[in-house]
């Protein structure tokens, strides 16, 4: 036993970092609505979070039976089978959730958890079945089939319902409400909030109440009972407080129903996925005593004490929702798992995150032709009436203190009222489903019910749930796969296999987060908002132009490095490079864009240095690209190589170019502006380099020396290379002025 001892402490270590991990993925899911509309400071908003956390894991000790007889039987198998399980599933569950919170994707921890735990059962499994002359049509004496389909088919169908719901309550509600929603918030705000705390109020604590871990069995019949009468008078006892409230004071009632929901949504979230983090655990800790405990050899011991109920102790689960409570505060990875999920369901146009895919066109145009349809059905009365419901769609959302938010309190509530309702009715079923499904898909809903996905982001927006819906599906391979790997090994490897997997996951824990450190730091781009003034808002988007033009400057050298080796591998590797170039350049797009939107002065000439700005950098990016188009064109033609004179000389033009560029990343990423003069006169030698080599390129011509191709494959980039000097000039000089104007 002394070697599932082992297991049994890795486990625990496991539990905590796994809780770390988890929560830095699922915070999103409570935590979006409240922060995207800015319905209170962020320290208010984390700490109604952390309250509901703490509550809702005391609620989640029914949903505990799901680890350890939810998936499997555990009858059969005995207690080092078993033990290989959990501790392959956890394993598994911490890389796994690690690798998508380093790349900032919601994913689902009850999908990871139940595949996870049905692929290292089927593996286990299946080596008894070699070993015992059985056949695999025996798997179901090992599997729980019928519980896995449930739960998996629940998980799928609440992607489905979710969008749904989302998308119909909230185009009901703005229907009523309106984006101008302040005067009608005032005639029925009242009645609409009480149905919403109410729903919120009855799903989370009568429904959850019955398996709460502190709460008596004379409590709960009590509730049982009273069901109705509590529906009745909370809604009545809401309506009158909240009307009170819209009478008597300048309380937001929106925003107590979204800190309510906020609660209510953590709670719910505690409740139902608690047993995704120690759910494996604590079974491998019960399997453990048993084992201790066993009359006979313990290696022999069948776990069918496993079938039985299992009543957590209250004070575990509150150190769980500690841990979870600490995590939300200081995780940086919850935060990127945030970012994303508010920038999918934005209100109003922007920097864009995902680039357009063929599905999301197909899409997209698909949507489009089929509102031209139902247009043509529904009558001109009711589409003027309801366009006129949703006047202002586009109006960038702000709050009464005239702060930026990326979608209004109206939104915002719907979200945190349907989530929570869902989920906590499928936790009062005992179905774990994924509470980053409900959460992630009504946002989705509510999104496109306000028309968030106007013809300008739509395809954007649809590629990234796209994204994340794949992987949603990634998931669930990985984890049914990777678990499988993992008991296959712990059950052949034993102890060399449990040191060498261990050490493997701190070395990966390590690794992402010194990569995710250093993405953190390459994606900080500043985003204007009222606590930013002009002046800084120009700082952050010289240091982000800078970031592109140390791209240029990559691009250009390794263009021309392949294209005199003739390389076409080496070619065809920067369509990576470029791809991460667009993006930075639709960074620094947005902001000047949002410089504009700072610009306190009515100066038409500053104004319109920002427009040309915008125009510098598209063309800096675009020669760039064309001079590796024209290298790669000309290699994947088989055209003779170029001349080593000609490469020779195109690489001198590209080095004396590299030299203004280095002047420039300088001068932005330091804000040196004392250098603005020193870049302006390497423009004078600059213009002398290219006189020259362009005297030499027409006396080569004159004189028939090189193939056609190659001097017009020269021309090309040569005109490509004092396109970009120029721009260069250009948007180093508007931003001189700008900075000295607005430092005056």
């Amino acid at each position: 036993m002394e070697l599932f001892l082992v297991v049994l402490v890795i486990l625990i270590v496991l539990a905590v970092t796994d809780l770390v991990v988890g929560v830095s993925n699922d915070a999103v899911n409570f935590l979006n609505s409240a922060l995207g509309s800015k319905a209170a400071p962020r320290w208010i908003i984390l700490t109604i979070a952390s309250a509901g956390i703490l509550f809702g894991t005391t609620f989640s000790t029914g949903m505990m039976e799901v680890a350890r007889k939810g998936i499997f039987n555990p009858e059969a198998f005995m207690l080092p089978e078993i033990m290989i399980i959990f501790l392959a599933v956890m394993l598994t569950d911490v890389l796994l959730l690690d690798l998508f919170n380093t790349f900032g994707l919601p994913t689902s921890t009850t999908v990871s958890i139940v595949f996870e735990l049905l692929g290292s059962a089927v593996a286990v499994a299946i080596i008894k079945i070699m070993h015992s002359g059985q056949t695999i049509l025996d798997l179901y004496h090992y599997i729980n089939s019928e519980k896995a389909l449930l739960i998996i088919s629940g998980i799928l169908l609440s992607v489905v319902i979710s969008f749904v719901v989302g998308a119909f309550v909230q185009f009901v509600t703005r229907l009523i409400f309106t984006f101008d929603y302040e005067k009608r918030l005032k005639r029925y705000g009242a009645i609409w909030g009480a149905f919403a705390l109410t729903a919120i109020t009855f799903f989370i604590l009568i429904k959850g109440a019955k398996h709460s871990s502190f709460m008596s069995a004379e409590i709960k019949e009590i509730i049982k009972i009273n069901t109705w009468n509590i529906l009745l008078y909370g809604t009545i006892a809401w309506g009158v407080i909240l009307q009170i409230l819209l009478s008597f004071t300048k309380v937001n009632i929106l925003k107590i129903i979204i800190l309510v929901g906020t609660f209510a949504l953590a709670l719910a979230f505690a409740a139902n996925d608690l047993v995704n983090f120690i759910g494996v655990p604590l079974a491998g800790l019960t399997t453990y005593t048993l084992g201790v405990n066993a009359v006979g050899n313990p290696l022999e011991l069948i776990m069918t004490e496993l079938t039985k109920p299992v009543h957590t102790n209250t004070l575990l689960l509150l150190f769980a929702g500690l841990v979870m409570v600490v995590t939300l505060w200081f995780s940086k990875k919850a935060n990127s798992v945030t970012k994303t999920e508010i920038n999918l369901g934005r209100q109003g146009e922007g920097f864009e995150r995902f680039e357009s895919s063929l599905l999301a066109r197909k899409l997209v145009r698909g949507t489009i032709k089929f509102s031209s349809g139902i247009e043509k059905i529904v009558p001109e009365k009711i589409r003027t009436a309801i366009r006129g419901r949703f006047e202002n769609a586009s109006r960038p959302v702000v709050t009464a203190e005239g702060d930026g938010t990326s979608f209004d309190l109206i939104r915002a509530s719907v979200n945190l009222m349907v989530a929570s309702v869902l989920i906590s009715f499928a936790t009062s079923l005992k179905l774990p489903l994924s509470t980053t499904y409900v959460t992630f898909m009504v946002a989705m809903g509510t999104s496109l019910s306000d028309k968030a996905w106007g013809r300008e982001s739509a395809v954007y927006r649809i590629t990234g749930v796209i994204t994340v819906i794949g992987g949603w599906f990634f998931t669930a391979f990985s984890a049914f796969t990777g678990a499988a790997i993992v008991a296959t090994l712990l059950f052949y490897g034993e102890i060399y296999a449990i040191i060498l997997l261990a050490l493997l996951v701190v070395y990966v824990l390590v690794k992402t987060h010194i990569f995710h450190k250093n993405k953190e730091e390459d994606d900080d781009v500043l985003i204007a908002s009222e606590d930013n003034t002009e002046l800084e808002a120009l700082v952050s988007s010289m240091k982000e132009s800078n970031k592109l033009i140390s791209s240029i400057q990559e691009i250009i050298n390794k263009s021309l490095n392949a294209l005199g080796e003739e390389d076409i591998t080496k070619l065809s590797k920067l369509k990576k490079e470029i791809k991460t170039q667009k993006k930075l350049l639709n960074q620094n797009n947005s902001s000047v864009i949002d410089l504009i939107k700072l610009q306190g002065t009515d100066d038409s000439k500053q104004e319109r240095r920002y427009g040309k700005l915008i125009v510098s950098l598209q063309l800096l990016q675009k020669n760039s690209v064309s001079i590796w188009q024209s290298s790669f064109a000309h290699i994947d033609n088989n055209h003779k190589s170029p001349a080593t004179e000609l490469m020779n000389d195109l690489k001198e033009i590209a080095s004396n170019l590299n030299t203004r560029i280095q002047i420039a990343t300088e001068l932005l990423a330091n804000t040196e502006m004392e250098k603005c003069n020193l870049f302006d006169k390497t423009s004078k030698d600059f213009e002398d380099v290219l006189k020259h080599y362009d005297k030499k390129q027409i006396n080569r011509m004159k004189e028939s020396t090189g193939s056609m191709r190659n001097n017009f494959l020269f021309l090309d980039i040569f005109s490509y290379l004092e396109s970009i000097s120029s721009q260069l000039n250009e948007m180093i000089i508007l931003y001189c002025k700008n900075y000295n104007h607005l430092k005056s």
